[in-house]
């Protein structure tokens, strides 16, 4: 038999909801205000100089730097992705409960996770750029932050993986299916939003890094002609910009392109999970 809650538990109760209603109205405030104050800064000095093919000190062009943050994620992605979704496969699905490597792995992702990216920009910097002497470049800068969002990677995709209920394996082997065919039918179908998510999340970092890429990819404001080139993305151009203290409209200008960029990913990333769960 339940027992009926007292006043104090109804007045408890109450509380908490307040306080929830209260922060998630504080939260959506703090976002809208920063959304409309870029917004309504940047919008007004939007102008097609803006989008030139190259960049000069008179028109301050994004369009290299947007076409080398779509070419950085690109491939940062490319190496990335592979190598975070196998280690996930492999940690979730081909070894036993309290493996010691497995607590290895795991620990060195969460060591990973928490380490500052002005760090990584500076061993991308001694290693890469100096080291194997790919100097600035989108190489330099792409694998840099492939060794920055790997654990990202790595952890959305297990949990991703953990998410799939034991039935669905059980019930792939119960039809003849081998451990390899039931992971490739049956459980990543199943964890593909989860894993999109960890995708999208460790595309939102790529984006708006600037710390790593500025000891690594340098900033070049030029159309990228190869791996070796060094590049600009476009947080490195708000930053650069922002900076110098004489461009703040073009600043503006350029955090409002970078919104609708990260708006853009996540509404595409978001409809191929929707169009995944449906299939």
């Amino acid at each position: 038999m339940v027992k009926p809650k007292t006043k104090s538990r109804r007045f408890a109760d109450k509380t908490l909801l307040c306080l929830t209603w209260l922060f998630a109205a504080v939260t959506i405030s703090v976002l809208l205000f920063i959304v409309g104050f870029i917004l309504a800064n940047g919008i007004p000095h939007l102008r097609l100089s803006l989008f030139e093919a190259h960049f000069t000190s008179q028109n301050q062009s994004m369009l290299p730097s947007i076409i080398s943050t779509f070419a950085l994620v690109i491939l940062t992605l490319l190496i990335a992705v592979p190598i975070g979704i196998s280690t996930s496969i492999y940690l979730v699905e081909y070894t036993k409960k309290g493996n010691r490597l497995v607590n290895i792995i795991r620990s060195a992702t969460e060591i990973l996770a928490g380490i500052p990216s002005i760090v990584y920009g500076l061993f991308g910097m001694l290693f890469f750029v100096s080291t194997l002497g790919f100097g600035f470049s989108m190489i330099a800068g792409s694998l840099t932050l492939t060794i920055m969002i790997l654990p990202l990677v790595i952890r959305t995709t297990e949990e991703a993986l953990k998410s799939v209920p034991d039935g669905y394996r059980e019930g792939a082997f119960a039809l003849g299916s081998g451990k390899l065919r039931a992971l490739l039918r049956v459980v990543l179908p199943s964890s593909i939003p989860g894993i999109l998510a960890g995708v999208i999340l460790a595309t939102g970092r790529i984006v708006g890094e600037t710390a790593a890429l500025i000891f690594t990819a340098g900033a070049v404001a030029q159309m990228p002609s190869g791996l070796d080139s060094s590049i600009r993305t476009l947080a490195v151009h708000l930053w650069t910009l922002s900076s110098e203290g004489i461009f703040m409209d073009e600043a503006f200008a350029t955090a409002v392109v970078l919104l609708l960029i990260v708006l853009i990913i996540n509404t595409a990333s978001a409809f191929i999970a929707k169009r995944f769960t449906k299939g």
